[in-house]
C-alpha cells in the first residue's frame, strides 16, 4: 500500500422550495412548497453547524430562486466560507429546455452569485437533476465555468468532461439494422467533470416525494451509511489516490436522523490517513495541475471574461435578469 491522498468533499445542493418547483412535482402543493421552506432555513442552519462542527469548508450549488428567497441564510453559507455554485434557477430540468431558456437561466443565475459572492463568479456547476445537454456544456465553457459534478463516467477520480456523445433509440417500428449501431464519443472539454453517483446521494433513498413511485423517504439512515462506507472503505483499499465527493441536500440532510448518519460517516473517514477535505474548487484544480489537457479540447472561456464582454456589448445579455422590466 503506497502513500494515500483521499480528497473529500460536500456538495451541498439547496434545492429548497425551487426543487418542488422543477423536478418533485410539488408546485401546486402548498404541503409540500412548506417542506421546501423549512429545508431553505432549517435544514441549511443545521448543515452549516455540522460543518462548523467538523471544520469543514463544503461546496453549495444554490438555485437562483433559493438565493431569492431565502437570503439571510444563503449569506451565511457564503459569510462561513464555503464555496457557492450553480445550480440552475427553479431546478429546471436542462433536457426539457430550449437553447434560450438555457441560456438565460445559465445567465441570470451566473450574474447573481456573481453579485451575491462580492464579484466573485462561479467556478462550478451542478446540472438540476444531473440531466445535461450538448448546449448547456457549451454555455457553461462559453461563461468560464472550470468543472462540473453531474456526471458518472468515473466514480473515484476525476476525469475531462466529453460533451455531444451520440447513441441510437430502439424503434421496434423500423428494422433492427437501423439501431443496431454503437455509441459515437463526441468532442473533449477543458472541464474537469467531479463524478456524481446516485449511491452517494442523500435524496433518493431518505426523501419522500409524493409524485414519484419509487419514493421512499423511511430508509434506515444506518442502510445508507453502510453503503457510503463501504464504497469509501473499497476504494481506499484498492487505489492510493482518490476522490470522494458526497452530494446531500438540506431538505434531507437537515433531518435529525441524517445530521447524526453524517456524524458517524466524517468520523469514520477521520480514522484514515491521507484524507483531506476540501470543496470542489480545489478537487478540481488539483486535477488540473495533475493532467494534461486533451488536445484539441474545447477550453472554458477566461474567468469573468463574459461579463466584460457582455458590458461592451459583444455578447448576449438577459436584459431583465433582476426581475421584470416596468410596464
Amino acid at each position: 500500500m503506497g502513500k494515500k491522498k483521499v480528497l473529500v468533499s460536500y456538495g451541498v445542493d439547496i434545492d429548497a422550495v425551487a426543487g418542488w418547483l422543477g423536478s418533485y412535482g410539488g408546485e401546486d402543493s402548498t404541503s409540500d412548497i412548506s417542506r421546501g421552506l423549512w429545508a431553505g432555513t432549517v435544514g441549511t442552519q443545521r448543515l452549516l453547524k455540522l460543518f462548523d462542527k467538523y471544520n469543514i469548508k463544503a461546496t453549495w450549488f444554490i438555485p437562483g430562486h433559493t438565493l431569492d428567497t431565502f437570503p439571510e441564510d444563503c449569506a451565511a453559507v457564503r459569510d462561513a466560507g464555503h464555496e457557492i455554485g450553480l445550480h440552475g434557477y427553479s431546478h429546471e430540468n436542462p433536457a426539457d429546455m430550449t437553447f434560450a431558456q438555457q441560456r438565460d437561466v445559465l445567465d441570470k443565475t451566473y450574474k447573481q452569485i456573481t453579485a451575491f459572492c462580492g464579484g466573485k463568479p462561479p467556478r462550478g456547476s451542478v446540472a438540476p437533476w444531473w440531466e445535461t445537454s450538448k448546449e448547456g456544456t457549451e454555455l457553461l465553457l462559453s461563461y468560464g465555468i472550470e468543472y462540473d459534478h453531474s456526471m458518472s463516467h468515473e466514480d473515484h477520480q476525476c476525469y475531462w468532461l466529453r460533451t455531444g456523445d451520440e447513441w441510437t433509440k430502439i424503434d421496434y417500428s423500423k428494422t433492427a439494422v437501423e439501431w443496431m449501431k454503437p455509441l459515437i464519443r463526441g468532442t473533449m472539454t477543458g472541464l474537469v467533470e467531479i463524478p456524481g453517483s446516485w449511491y452517494i446521494d442523500d435524496l433518493p433513498p431518505m426523501m419522500f416525494i409524493k409524485g414519484a413511485a419509487n419514493s421512499h423517504g423511511w430508509v434506515n439512515p444506518r442502510d445508507v451509511e453502510q453503503i457510503w462506507m463501504d464504497h469509501f472503505d473499497y476504494f481506499y483499499r484498492e487505489y492510493d489516490e482518490f476522490v470522494f465527493p458526497m452530494t446531500i441536500h438540506p431538505d434531507v440532510s437537515g433531518r435529525p436522523h441524517v445530521v447524526l448518519m453524517h456524524e458517524r460517516i466524517i468520523e469514520h473517514i477521520n480514522k484514515h490517513e491521507g484524507v483531506e477535505w476540501v470543496t470542489m474548487e480545489q478537487m478540481a484544480d488539483d486535477f488540473k495541475k495533475n493532467n494534461t489537457v486533451p488536445e484539441g479540447a474545447m477550453m472554458p472561456a477566461p474567468r469573468g471574461e463574459i461579463l466584460k464582454l457582455q458590458k461592451e456589448g459583444k455578447a448576449y445579455s438577459l436584459v431583465d435578469y433582476e426581475g421584470p422590466m416596468p410596464k
